[in-house]
């Protein structure tokens, strides 16, 4: 496969001017960006728009999207049909086993291009990508490790968006180091071999403008503690993503493995820290609710794909008053959109407390800002890059919101969150800058039409086997 090659090249300073910024220390007005090279080389506020280009909206970081699976973008939609039985995550995951039976890796890049597209157009501006589809469609290493890696970095360069990517340690089916079933022969690998995938992996992003790597073990039942053990000694450094808590028969098991619950197993055994995220982290006592905000990790929700899938709520209020940060994701890919996420996310919260503004602390605090502020905190930390804000040293991913949109017309300031939140959705997003970069205009990518249709082509081909 003849490679795509990154589409930023270094380049000489660049000034962007917003009538209204979000800024870390609130909204500013009449604000100066100096973008060098991707990154936020300077931010003036109360500044004249000479020499510099006029971007009319109101600017917001760009969110940070801390996990997706993005080849299910190509089945979503296609397993709402009830089954014989009482449909759950587990039949679900039988579905998406059989549905990458046949994806090939021209398959995955184009799904991958189509996702990251509408993740641009949603608001999302980075992605952490839970790569676990490592094989060909009988389970033996591609002649290239990193083939199917080097796919996903092909498609952040045809869509622009920023990368950390996370080849995914799948090593057993279940607890206690239990075989491997056919549907997953795609994903397996023991420690040396996923290590060795790692490097190639490390190899296959360079091309990508402003990308990073990490690991994530998939979950505590796919692998045994000495085969994580010695995963997480070879890899010192960089995030550490890792699936747990999700469904309740995943806690069950786990107790009747170890006499412990997920969490409570991984911050006994292991030094979980910042460079952690814990995906879903949906079913939790309040001991483990505390003991994951004080090691410092992120819980990455997926607020969409968890409702979705019958997965529960998570425990926002506790889990916010004993200073957890957490993060958004699109998961499964069903609906992608950052204030979506962060909507679903607050009336779960409302729906299980039967309270209203459960993310907001105090009097006065809008629920949009709130909801925004945290996930962009998380979403950085958990990306292990320079994202997240609109401040020196920064990437310049820039969402730009239409003030001129009928919702967000009458409003100001944290009141524009608000309303993209909870009323307009993504509708409210005009442009979006990564790296300085435009990327999206009037809430389009700008390569819409030719990933579109590379995208439907190969749903069509799938449809037909």
């Amino acid at each position: 496969m003849q490679r795509t090659k990154a589409m930023h090249t270094p380049s000489a300073a660049k000034k962007l001017f917003f009538a209204h910024a979000l800024l870390p220390g609130g909204w500013a007005h009449d604000v100066v960006l100096t973008i060098e090279n991707g990154v936020i080389a300077a931010v003036a506020d109360n500044s004249s728009s000479a020499g510099a280009e006029i971007v009319s909206g109101v600017a917001v970081p760009g969110m940070p999207n801390l996990h997706s699976h993005a080849f299910q973008r190509g089945m979503a939609g296609l397993t709402e049909l009830r089954g014989e039985t009482q449909d759950s995550f587990w039949t679900w995951r039988q579905l998406m086993y059989r549905f990458i039976d046949t994806l090939t890796p021209d398959d995955v890049e184009a799904i991958a291009a189509y996702a990251y597209a509408e993740m641009l157009e949603g608001g999302f501006t980075s992605v952490a990508e839970f790569h676990y589809l490592h094989h060909d469609e009988h389970g033996a290493p591609y002649g290239d490790l990193a083939e199917m890696a080097s796919r996903i970095a092909a498609a952040c360069i045809d869509t622009g968006i920023g990368l950390t990517l996370l080849p995914v340690f799948y090593n057993f089916s279940g607890f206690g180091g239990a075989v491997p079933v056919h549907g997953q022969r795609r994903f397996i690998n023991d420690p040396s071999r996923f290590l060795a995938l790692l490097e190639r992996s490390r190899e296959a992003i360079k091309p990508v403008d402003d990308a990073d790597i990490g690991i994530a073990p998939h979950s505590l039942r796919a692998v045994t503690p000495e085969t994580l053990g010695e995963v997480l000694k070879a890899v010192p450094s960089g995030p550490i993503h890792m699936h747990i808590a999700e469904q309740v028969k995943e806690v069950e098991d786990c107790l009747g493995w170890s006499g412990q619950r997920p969490v409570e197993w991984l911050l006994d055994h292991v030094a979980v820290d910042r460079r952690w995220v814990l995906i879903h982290a949906t079913h939790l006592t309040l001991e483990e609710t505390v003991g994951i905000a004080n090691a410092g990790a992120v819980v990455g929700l997926c607020p969409l794909t968890e409702a979705n899938l019958g997965d529960g709520i998570f425990e926002g209020p506790r889990f916010i008053e004993a200073g957890g940060v957490f993060g958004v994701g699109s998961d499964s890919n069903i609906e992608i959109t950052a204030p979506g996420e962060l909507k679903q996310f607050e009336y779960s919260q409302r729906l299980r407390h039967r309270i209203r503004n459960a993310v907001a602390r105090h009097a006065g605090e809008t629920t949009g800002r709130a909801l925004y502020e945290h996930a962009l905190v998380g979403g950085a930390q958990a990306s292990g890059r320079a994202i997240g804000a609109l401040s020196v040293g920064k990437r310049a991913d820039i969402v730009v919101l239409d003030d001129t949109h009928p919702d967000l017309c009458g409003v100001i300031g944290d009141r524009w969150l608000d309303a993209a939140t909870f009323v307009t959705g993504k509708s409210a997003i005009s442009r979006v800058y990564v790296g300085g970069r435009q990327v999206v205009e009037g809430g389009r990518h700008f390569k819409r039409a030719d990933i579109t249709e590379r995208y439907r082509r190969v749903v069509k081909r799938l449809a037909s086997l």
